[in-house]
This record gives structure tokens, sequence and C-alpha cells, in this order.
């Protein structure tokens, strides 16, 4: 009896990267594949929520970006013992298709699929490649894009397949939107897991600034830090405004589906789990991010007429409250921004993904 193909996924230690690991792991094991997870002790910590048959591999690797010139130093010479190593595990059990998410972690195992001429893929959450995904996109098969478009080097194409989403996300995707209109409105401000300071600092002044036949409509759920609750629900105290402000929600994808508008950061997922359930969006990229990759996560949403982009810089409460204003004044257009967001999604990220290392993988057996 033929042994049931490997998948090594191989993913760095940050959720960014091991979400979408995950949601590949728990459908490539419910088709019959056996997976591993390839990371270091620092993603071991993120693999509690993967399938436990899918049996989780620790190698040696570093970054540059942290530690003195001493660990700096050391960097390769842990790579390099990682990369052996992963040679070693891939001679003993050879892998049908390797796909690497991201983060130092995967280059062991990608370089060693390399090194023995196995096919191999990477996704990249973002708009911008990382710093490892960018060193060996000229080296794989195919590249998977959660965002679209993607800043790929001249002459290399990528699939968009989309981020995959959580199941409450899925749950709620293209759930029907309701105008704004002469009723309660719901806005969600969200700046990520801890929200963001200024949206903290903006978003109550631009509030209080509405027309007064929308504020007085206008229910604002915002998540904000621990030391900025106070101040913010103070703000929205003095207001006169139905505010809940707290520095975690657990059921964002509720409140995404019962938002006539969000305004957020725009994290790969964040946009993701807008563009599947599919309501207008201000999005407020982060300045100091990576190569700017926030800015380049809301191309898509921004270019399909489905959200507004205010640079972090320009962020102000009048300019704020006019494009508020503009989305909830305005039924018919904000209901085509819905519209277009839920064009613009892919519900089916894991899918695409799944289908995409299949191919790779019946394109290896044709080939042997």
């Amino acid at each position: 009896m033929a042994r049931q193909p490997l998948l090594l996924i191989a993913a760095g230690g940050t959720g960014g990267h091991m979400f979408p690991a995950q949601a590949l792991a728990e459908a490539m094991v419910r088709r019959g594949w056996r997976v591993k997870l390839s990371t270091d002790s620092r993603g071991a910590r993120y693999a509690g929520g993967f399938p436990h048959v899918v049996k989780v591999e620790q190698v040696s690797s570093a970054t540059f970006a942290r530690g003195g010139a001493l660990a700096k130093a050391v960097v390769p010479l842990r790579i390099g013992g990682g990369v052996l190593s992963a040679v070693a595990q891939f001679l003993r059990d050879r892998p049908s298709v390797v796909v690497g998410f991201g983060g130092y972690p995967t280059i062991p195992a990608l370089s060693a699929a390399i090194a023995l001429g196995l096919p191999r893929m990477i996704h990249e959450q973002n708009g911008v490649l990382g710093r490892v995904n960018r060193r060996l996109v000229g080296r794989v098969h195919a590249i998977a894009c959660g965002t679209w478009p993607t800043d790929l080097p001249e002459g290399i194409t990528g699939a968009y397949t989309g981020n995959p989403v959580r199941a409450a996300v899925l749950e709620r995707a293209g759930a029907a939107y309701i105008p704004p209109g002469d009723h309660p409105m719901s806005l969600l401000v969200f700046g990520g897991s801890q929200g963001a300071r200024v949206l903290s600092d903006i978003v109550p002044q631009a509030v209080a600034a509405l027309p007064e036949d929308i504020r007085t409509r206008l229910r604002v759920a915002q998540q904000a830090r621990p030391e900025d609750l106070d101040r913010v629900r103070a703000a929205y105290a003095e207001a006169g405004m139905t505010a809940e402000v707290d520095s975690f929600f657990n059921d964002i994808p509720r409140r995404l589906a019962e938002a006539q508008l969000v305004i957020s950061r725009s994290g790969a997922s964040s946009v993701a789990d807008i563009s599947v359930i599919g309501r207008p969006a201000i999005l407020v990229p982060f300045a100091a991010a990576t190569g700017d990759h926030q800015t380049a996560n809301a191309r898509g949403l921004v270019d399909a007429g489905a959200a507004i982009l205010i640079p972090e810089a320009a962020l102000e409460p009048a300019s704020l409250a006019e494009q508020i204003a503009a989305v909830l004044g305005n039924p018919e257009g904000a209901l085509q921004m819905a519209r277009n967001a839920r064009a613009f999604g892919r519900a089916d990220a894991t899918d695409r993904l799944v289908a995409m290392v299949e191919a790779l993988a019946q394109t290896e057996r044709q080939r042997t």
C-alpha cells in the first residue's frame, strides 16, 4: 500500500504566518495527506491549534533583526545547521511538496527543498514580500499571494489565492449588508488585536464632528490599548455618544457583519476579514510597517471601490469626519462599496492553496 503523500509546511513564529499555515494543514489532513510543520522554538508556541496528527519539527534558525553583533555573527551558522538538519530529515521522509509561509524559520526547509529539487512554493500574506520570501521568491515553483496586487520582482508571477480566514468569518461570508439610513447604525473601529493609538486619538473627535442626523444614530465599537481606554471612553461620553470601548473584542466577525462602516488598520488578516464579509471601510495603514506593506495591503480594496485610504500622517478629525459622513450619508454608495468588497474577497483562499499544492504534487508525479 502506497504511503500517504507528505506536505512539509514551514512557517515563522507570528500569527500572520502561522494562521494561513494552520488553515492549509487542516485542509490537507482532511484530504488524506500527512502533514509536518517545520518551525523554530518560538513558532512551536503557536502550533497548538494545528491538528494533533501534524508532527511539529523544530529546526535551528535565527534572525538578523535582533541581538547584538555576536548574536548576528552566529546567525549564518545556526541557519546552516538548520538546513543540514532539514536535508537529513527530507532524505529519511521525502516531502511531496514544501510550502513556506514566511519568517526566518522557513529558510532551512525551503533551502533543503531547493538542494534536493523538491516541489516548493511560498505564500505571502502581505502586498509586499517579507524579507525571507523576497530572498526565496525566484527559487520556488509557485507563489501564492494573500493580498492583491502583490509587489513581486520583475519577471516573477504569482497567483491571487487570498489569505485564509477563520471559520467565524467564513460563516458570515457575504452576509447581507444593511445600508446606512434612518435607523441605528454601527461603526466598528479596530487597529489590530490591541487597537491603535492614532485611532484612539482621532476617531472620537471625528465622530463628535459628524452632522447631528448621523451622529445621533451612530453606535460605535472601538478597540483601544488598555492605557487609552479611559480617555477614549471619556471623549465619547463628552460627545454624548453611545460607544463600547474595550482592549479586545473576541467577536470581530459578528461586529463586522453588523457594521455599516469599518475603520481599521490594513493588516493582511484585517483586509481579508473585511473583504470576505464585505463591508465599506476606511483604512489607515500603520506607517511604520516594514516596507510600508499595510499601504500595499489596502491597495486592492481601494482600487476595487470598496475602501477609502487615509495615510496615517494625513489622519485628522475634520477630514475623517467628512469621509465617514460621505459613506454613511450615501446609502447607495455604501451598498456598492460592500458589494465591491465582497467581489474582491477570497472566501475560498484555503481551497485555492490546496489546489496549488496538489497541482505541484501532480506535476512532480508526472515528471518522475
